[in-house]
């Protein structure tokens, strides 16, 4: 069984620039990534992805492998991947997604939100292991982020889901409190299973929650903003 959103029911008044360059932006890293050789690839995740050992000041890397300070590649790692479909699955979700969430905030707004959802996801996986050598790389905990925020804010909009299940294949309408609520089920079902898949489950959850948290904070302060006074809100004179 497969299931995977391909487009939302939920129209934005404004065009999602932001959105669209941190997409393009991925695609070309990726694809220069790629084509850097096995060798300098791998360079380029040690000196780029966030490795919690040397985030913590554990354990440090070679002179050679220093390019940027190690608390700045928790910005880093977010345009990185491990994979086509790695890339694929976050630049989809960012692409449905992210842009009802700029649209709401705002550009300024929306970049803070981002960049804090993937910081705050990153600290959470790292915090578990302080002591990992593993890099970690993707967008997933700002996208994470992202779809928290969705949960808030448009619980009741329509997802476009493609099933396909042996010979059935079909698009459904599902509300999108059902699709993200899927979402954040299977990361909690599959957490014991970080080590063994090498997907940071935690690092998924984290970013969630703080899209959540950030949401309702920025939406509290918009709400506190005075209200224009349209035609409707006059009282009527007969």
């Amino acid at each position: 069984m497969f299931f995977f959103p391909i487009s939302d029911l939920n129209a934005t008044k404004n065009k999602p620039i932001l959105s669209w360059i941190i997409l393009i932006s991925c695609i070309l890293i990726f694809i220069y990534q790629k084509n850097l050789g096995y060798h300098f690839e791998q360079k380029t995740l040690l000196s780029f992805g966030m490795i919690p050992s040397v985030l913590f000041n554990v354990k440090q890397l070679s002179d050679e492998l220093v390019i940027i300070p190690s608390y700045m590649t928790l910005i880093s790692s977010m345009f990185l991947h491990g994979g086509w479909m790695h890339l694929i699955g976050n630049m989809a979700y960012l692409y449905i997604f992210g842009d009802n969430i700029e649209d709401e905030l705002g550009k300024i707004k929306f970049l803070i939100f981002y960049f804090s959802c993937g910081i705050f996801a990153g600290l959470s996986q790292a915090l578990i292991d302080i002591n990992s050598e593993i890099p970690m790389i993707g967008a997933s905990g700002a996208i994470s982020g992202i779809l928290g925020a969705y949960l808030i804010l448009f619980p009741k909009k329509e997802i476009k889901v493609f099933f396909w299940f042996f010979i059935f294949i079909k698009i459904f309408r599902i509300p999108a409190m059902y699709v993200i609520g899927c979402w954040i089920f299977i990361q909690f079902f599959n957490l014991n299973n970080s080590e063994e898949s090498n997907i940071a489950y935690l690092a998924h959850i984290g970013g969630f929650i703080a899209g959540i948290i950030l949401i309702l904070i920025f939406r509290k302060k918009r709400s506190n903003q005075p209200k224009r006074l349209t035609k409707g809100s006059l009282p009527n004179s007969n």
